[in-house]
């Protein structure tokens, strides 16, 4: 596929990009070139392989939860240099 100055330049105005008219031919041959390779790809016969959701099979590899006691709210603010009901006070950080 050929690409042309005009599509670099829409390419590097979605991007976001600031190039330079003198780096366009290089971007040019490049971006050329990279859609050569992935048309190459288009002629491997993929007709007996599976989609495949993730490049290696994994399982879920996350424990179970378990319900366990927590600490009582009046425990932990006890070790609070200073508290208010339920919460801890914290001086301010922003002026």
């Amino acid at each position: 596929m050929a690409l042309t100055p005009a599509d670099i330049q829409r390419l590097a105005k979605l991007a976001r990009l600031e190039v330079s008219q003198d780096r366009i031919p290089a971007i040019q041959a490049d971006l050329s070139r990279i859609l050569e390779l992935f048309e190459l790809l288009t002629q491997v016969d993929t007709s007996n392989v599976e989609p495949l959701v993730h490049a290696i099979e994994i399982s879920d590899v996350l424990c179970p939860d378990h319900v366990v006691e927590s600490l009582r709210v009046q425990d932990v603010l006890s070790n609070a240099p200073s508290h208010d009901e339920s919460f801890f006070k914290v001086p301010p950080v922003l002026g």
